[in-house]
């Protein structure tokens, strides 16, 4: 693959609760607030949560007090958002006061994000990766995308001229060796290229399964954040552009029409609620989290790993605790993927495409 040109992009960010405040919060505010005092409590917070290997954990929030434990026993991860908030808060705070504690924080962390990356490209959930379902290349929850926004953003941010040049061209490699990693991850099926599972083998690159509900799939969610990030490529190669076409056409046969899930009373339920599927012939369309790899049904599956067909199927806990449904790919399909295919159809010589939804 031709060397890719970077660009940045800007990141969506899960915002925590009042009491759990995440370090992605702050990044908006002004250099000023950068300078005072709440912004140094809060980054040495994060500082205190730094573990021996450079990472932050997850789950637990890094900015609303020191952590007061063995800091040997944190557990760094790339998992549910961790590790690349903390970074950018580091950064903007160093920019700002020039601080050195926060520099030397920055390159531990960075370091820890560069040296998790397998030869191929991917990364495993953590580092080190364990021998469980957290060494396989991880999409889930969108984790390897976010390494690889955040690693565009340290090559050619203006907020990161600070970090040394052989670093910032490691981020560059690291870039570019995760594209070409994605476009190994694509599935196909027969002959035709579809979408990603949320999570791939390291070796291989095949589709394999998380946790126990979650089987070797087509992932309708994590396969957005993919397609994304290929679509904010500035100049796309054409096995760039051939994989986001590919995706789209997926996302628009894997789209379901006339349903609608409610939560509904139910007094024998343990929580008092529960979801169920109602056929709706006005409500918008929705994507499963799942799909059979095979078939294309969507999925659906218990702690006991047996799939099936229906969401009714499944036991109430993984029911009601779990995004089977979702409206991951609707943006993308109805305002995103249009804007980029003007963008790059007379540079690619792209036929014209009639809507299928």
């Amino acid at each position: 693959m031709r060397r890719i040109c970077i660009v940045a992009a800007v990141c969506v960010r899960v915002m925590a609760g009042p009491a759990a405040a995440g370090p992605g919060e702050y990044l908006e505010r002004p250099d000023a607030w950068f300078a005072g005092r709440e912004a140094k409590e809060i980054a040495a917070n994060i500082l205190s949560h730094q573990s021996e290997l450079g990472g932050w954990p997850k789950n637990v929030s890094t900015t609303a007090g020191p952590y007061k434990g063995d800091r040997r026993q944190l557990v760094p991860t790339y998992d549910n958002g961790a590790t690349t908030d903390e970074l950018r808060f580091l950064a903007r705070i160093h920019r700002v006061t020039k601080g050195a504690a926060y520099r030397a924080a920055f390159d531990r962390g960075l370091d820890y994000v560069l040296d998790g990356q397998y030869p191929n490209g991917g990364w495993p959930q953590r580092r080190p990766p364990g021998g469980g379902y957290h060494r396989h290349i991880t999409f889930n929850d969108n984790a390897m995308v976010r390494l690889l926004q955040f690693l565009r953003e340290v090559a050619t941010g203006g907020g990161y001229t600070f970090v040394d040049d052989a670093r910032r061209k490691s981020a560059a490699r690291a870039f570019e060796l995760g594209i070409a990693c994605i476009l190994k991850c694509q599935i196909k099926v027969g002959d035709r290229l579809t979408a990603w599972c949320a999570q791939h083998d390291e070796i291989d690159f095949r589709p394999r399964p998380g946790r126990s509900y979650e089987l070797a799939s087509l992932s309708g969610s994590e396969s957005v954040g993919i397609t994304r990030l290929l679509m904010s490529l500035e100049d796309p190669p054409p096995e760039v552009v051939r994989a986001v076409e590919a995706a789209v056409a997926w996302f628009e046969t894997a789209r379901l029409t006339g349903i609608r899930v409610v939560s509904v009373k139910d007094e024998k339920g343990p929580k008092g609620r529960n979801k169920v599927v109602r056929t709706d012939p006005a409500a918008p369309p929705l994507w499963a989290r799942f799909y059979a790899i095979e078939t294309g049904a969507p999925m659906f599956v218990d702690r006991d790993g047996v799939p099936k067909s229906s969401l009714a199927d499944i036991g109430y806990e993984r029911r009601n605790g779990y995004a089977w449904y979702g409206t991951w790919p609707q943006k993308l399909l109805e305002v995103e993927y249009p804007a980029w295919r003007k963008r790059v159809a007379a540079r690619h010589d792209l036929a014209p495409r009639r809507r299928r939804w």
